[in-house]
């Protein structure tokens, strides 16, 4: 898609004037561009094309005026928006990533904006009859009279995380419109890669130089989140013997079955389509399997840290019974820690939270505090030394077809970020 075009029409198409507009306008023009991450990609970012994107999005920065704006090899992007007042104020950041998941093609994007929304179903492509319903996802229904960003059905829409980029962008652009209202020094930060869990890996908090910061990476308006899922990988490799069907007895030990009883032996309600809340969960992602050898791929959740350590006890427990049962060093079983609980790092510093509580209800809305199922590049950040609470940029449904994103909710979002630098410096 030419994200020029896109640009230019989405004031027209709304009819909105001012930040909004513009607001609308960043977002249109940022999902032009094709930014998927890979997960099995070596190097960092993951993908060239993340990199198009970063240069683009770092000459915008500096375009703006943003200070310190510096774009790294990695594809990290760094900028300032220096204080306007003598006081000696804490630093904040603001954070968001501008990959988007391998999950679905990011290639192509071509969004459409659905005025006053009414309720009813959304055809996205009617002669491949894709639609968007609520009777699928009920939660359009809390979005009636307000103006979607939506797919075509062939593609995601990018909200996950290019939501959260505009906001902020236009958040700085805002302040330094409106020099009557008072903030701190100000960092902002994008990166790459956060959607196959690598975002935070290379990000510099030193370099960042932030008291703390905030990730506009979340879903639903009004959604502030400081508790994430304990996260972990499993592998498991089951390495079969291959010998002609006709002469296998007592012989044989064919890997594709035994990766069947494996996945069959783990427990049935435990996994996401049947848990919600603080529950946690086995998710098997991947089995690739031959007679001769076998992987299942797992990522094991859970809120509660010993809970989360009894699961990965449960994998590796599981995996040595049936390397005992068929032949020492059969199943082999390989559990990695991806990211921890956020919380954690977050206690005696009730101040962040609450500084974003305010900002949220300063904005006109409710501040609905939930925990995270899934984590983000704040957890990783705040284990780092950088405390980072999550807070929504509006979109839903991400990762698919179906994601869209209500430009008022985008508003709100963007508002808060001015908020809370605003709270900061009183």
């Amino acid at each position: 898609m030419n994200s020029t075009t896109q640009t230019h029409s989405a004031p027209s198409q709304t009819g909105r004037e001012g930040e909004e507009s513009a607001l609308v306008a960043r977002f249109l023009d940022y999902v032009g561009y094709d930014t998927q991450s890979a997960e099995d990609a070596e190097g960092c970012p993951s993908t060239a094309k993340q990199l198009t994107f970063a240069r683009h999005l770092a000459d915008t920065l500096e375009e703006m005026g943003l200070e310190d704006v510096a774009l790294d090899e990695q594809g990290y992007i760094y900028a300032t928006l220096p204080s306007n007042i003598p006081a000696d104020v804490p630093t904040v950041g603001f954070i968001a990533h501008y990959d988007t998941s391998p999950d679905c093609s990011g290639a192509g994007i071509r969004p459409r904006i659905v005025s006053n929304y009414d309720g009813t179903d959304i055809v996205l492509d009617a002669e491949q009859g894709i639609v968007t319903s609520p009777r699928l996802f009920p939660e359009m229904l809390r979005h009636v009279g307000e103006d979607l960003i939506v797919t075509d059905g062939h593609t995601l829409l990018g909200a996950d995380d290019k939501a959260g980029i505009a906001e902020i962008v236009e958040a700085m652009a805002y302040l330094m419109a409106h020099p009557e209202v008072p903030h701190g020094r100000i960092r902002i930060a994008f990166n790459p890669d956060e959607e196959i869990g690598a975002g935070a890996h290379l990000f510099d908090v030193d370099k960042f130089g932030a008291d703390w910061a905030y990730t506009m990476d979340g879903s639903e308006v009004g959604e502030l989140e400081y508790e994430n899922f304990n996260a972990a990988s499993a592998r498991i490799t089951i390495h079969g013997l291959n010998v002609h069907p006709g002469y296998a007895k007592g012989k044989m030990r064919n890997a594709a079955r035994i990766a069947a009883e494996f996945a069959q032996a783990m427990p049935g309600q435990e996994v996401p389509e049947h848990t919600e809340g603080y529950e946690g969960f086995y998710h098997l992602t991947a089995i690739n399997a031959t007679v001769e050898q076998a992987t299942l791929s797992y990522i094991i959740r859970d809120h509660d840290r010993q809970l989360f350590e009894q699961r990965k006890q449960h994998i590796e427990q599981l995996a040595a019974r049936f390397s005992e049962r068929y032949g020492e060093g059969s199943v082999e079983c390989d559990v990695r820690d991806q990211y921890y609980n956020m919380r954690q790092q977050l206690e005696g510093k009730e101040h962040i939270i609450d500084i974003a509580r305010r900002a949220i209800e300063q904005a006109g809305m409710t501040c609905v505090v939930k925990a995270i199922r899934g984590g983000t590049d704040g957890a990783q950040l705040s284990f780092k030394g950088l405390p980072c609470p999550n807070i929504f940029a509006g979109g839903l449904n991400f990762h698919g077809r179906h994601e869209f994103v209500p430009i008022q909710s985008m508003e709100k979002a963007m508002h808060t970020v001015v908020n809370i630098c605003r709270i900061v410096a009183e």
